[in-house]
């Protein structure tokens, strides 16, 4: 069956309603950064520990990794456009439940929640962007949507900021509500039903699993920050536990015909090792965020304002950084520009350890700056490298193995770095806690944000400048772990891109062969999925997040679309 192209007007409009998408879940990952230590806070937040600080921010990613696969095959089966509307509902009604959580338990809740929304939308909306564009416009639509990304990091924190400053913390949540009413009004009146040919089938023991087996992993290592101890069995256990679970996970994936997740790609050398890097990297990244958010607001004392504007020169930097590091990758090989690249990002993240409460912001702002341009001259190069080394059939299988990986590095991140900082903090500030009663004494030991207010309340300002030394220090220790994680990172990922080269004429040209797209209108929209059509292959490969078709699949459909495209 002839198909048509989306009209080119048609095409621009839906690829701006799948930016507000993306933009949606890129505020929202940056606006609670500069929440963490308001949240914190006994008075004007809702009084939360470090580790409650943790599952705030690791439930969303946590649900996030281990749910995207499926929600891909979800919309394989259901429709891409259905899976898209039920995860914007969803992330909206979690944004509101989390703008109104009572306590700590409530918000933890609604942001996995909002993570399960987030897993609906992202595979479903670029799934939708790689069926709408064809031929060399797919390259430049992919190019324009990832500015949401862009937008998203320098806005976030900037609009958390004016939103604390004038309102109360959960407003930050409530701003996701009118995006999504965009968001849905632009589907309902722009986006046709676009479904993939072959259902994939869904992997409810796989998901069940990887949720289970990694919250259990971040339970244990989140409980050591608690009790100050790596070695008691309440935190060995439930990580003893996590492991074991999620090797039980890989080896359900490597029976399945068609897994979600495919382990099996993670054993090539470049493939495997640089997404072990790229996991390694977004440890780094989320465990250093968390620490700069209480150092801003907590030992700086910024505004949440001034603490917003103070990150954008990281935002700046990722922006800039991502096409210079594509057009070096052109010109040289990948490993020449990516491992020197991730070296310095490392060496930023342990400049952390320098920083003191007198620190000039001027040089602050530069190292983010440069941290900025290292991260985004890594992550792009690296992610299109290795997608490159799959055939097109295992580029869609691929997408989601790089992307499970980069949500679990964060999820760990998050869980290690907290976790650190809680142990260092509390050894550090216990001599200081002398002559302090035994209720408050308790809650000074909790995290430097309750020493703080104790410190205020009575009237003990050695405590505050003791609480402020300690976190300090913590954060000191912290940097130096992240920084040698990240160097590890680099490492492997000179191992796995060490021969990889830079990309060909001929390879560019391939990738640039225009090819047939969906219909579109309402007969499209009925029929779509229901004919027995050939369809685009490399839009069906190349999906980040979610393969288009099933691995093993209908070879004829397979053969009758490379018929269609010759």
């Amino acid at each position: 069956m002839t198909t048509t192209a989306v009209p080119k007007l048609r095409q621009q409009l839906i690829l701006a309603v799948l930016m507000v998408c993306s933009l949606l879940i890129w505020l929202d990952n940056t606006v609670l950064s500069i929440t963490l230590e308001t949240l914190a806070d006994p008075v004007r937040g809702l009084d939360a520990g470090p580790s409650e600080l943790q599952w705030a921010t690791g439930s969303y990613t946590l649900t996030f990794a281990t749910l995207m696969f499926t929600a891909g095959a979800l919309g394989d089966r259901f429709g891409h456009r259905a899976v898209l509307v039920i995860g914007l509902v969803v992330f909206a009604g979690a944004s509101v439940w989390a703008a109104y959580a009572g306590d700590a338990g409530q918000l933890i809740a609604a942001r996995a929640a909002m993570g399960v929304g987030s897993a609906l939308i992202m595979p479903a909306n670029l799934a939708i962007l790689m069926w709408t564009f064809t031929g060399p416009s797919r390259s430049t639509a992919i190019a324009v949507s990832s500015v949401s990304a862009g937008v998203g990091m320098a806005v976030g924190p900037v609009l958390a900021g004016v939103l604390l400053d004038h309102f109360w913390w959960g407003s930050v949540f409530l701003i996701n509500v009118p995006v999504v009413v965009l968001a849905l009004i632009g589907i309902a009146l722009l986006v046709p039903k676009f479904r993939s040919p072959v259902a994939r089938p869904l992997d409810p023991a796989g998901m069940l699993l990887s949720v289970t087996g990694l919250a259990s992993l971040a339970y244990g290592l989140i409980r050591a920050g608690q009790v100050a101890a790596w070695g008691r069995a309440d935190v060995l256990a439930p990580t003893v536990v996590g492991l074991v679970l999620l090797a039980a996970f890989v080896l359900v994936e490597l029976r399945s015909k068609a897994p979600g997740f495919d382990p099996r790609l993670l054993a090539q050398r470049a493939f495997g090792g640089g997404n072990v890097a790229l996991g390694l990297l977004f440890f780094a990244i989320s465990a250093v965020t968390f620490y700069h958010a209480f150092y801003l607001q907590g030992a700086r004392g910024y505004t949440p304002m001034e603490a917003g504007l103070a990150g954008l020169p990281t935002a700046i930097g990722a922006i800039a950084g991502a096409p210079v590091g594509a057009r070096l990758v052109q010109r040289w090989s990948p490993a020449l520009v990516t491992v020197p690249a991730l070296t310095v990002a490392a060496l930023t993240m342990g400049a952390y350890g320098l920083f003191g409460l007198q620190t000039p912001l001027l040089w602050i702002e530069l190292l983010l700056l440069v941290q900025g341009l290292a991260i985004g001259m890594v992550i792009g190069p690296v992610t299109a490298a290795l997608i490159s080394t799959l055939p097109l059939e295992r580029a869609g299988a691929g997408a989601a193995v790089t992307n499970t990986v980069r949500q679990t590095g964060s999820v760990v991140g998050i869980a290690v770095g907290g976790t650190i900082m809680s142990i260092v903090y509390r050894r550090t500030v216990e001599p200081s806690l002398d002559g302090v009663s035994g209720a408050a004494r308790e809650q000074a030991r909790i995290s430097a944000e309750q020493a703080r207010h104790i410190a205020g309340a009575t009237g003990r300002p050695a405590l505050g400048r003791a609480a402020d030394a300690a976190f300090i220090h913590a954060m000191h220790v912290g940097a130096v772990w992240i920084m040698l994680v990240s160097l590890v990172g680099a490492a492997v990922l000179l191992i796995a891109v060490r021969s990889a080269k830079k990309p060909t004429a001929s390879v560019r040209e391939s990738e640039s062969v225009p090819e047939s797209g969906p219909e579109t209108g309402p007969e499209a929209d009925r029929e779509y999925g229901k004919t027995d059509r050939g369809y685009d292959r490399k839009g069906a490969s190349s999906v980040t997040g979610t393969a288009l078709r099933a691995e093993g699949g209908d070879r004829s459909a397979r053969e009758r679309g490379d018929r269609g495209a010759r």
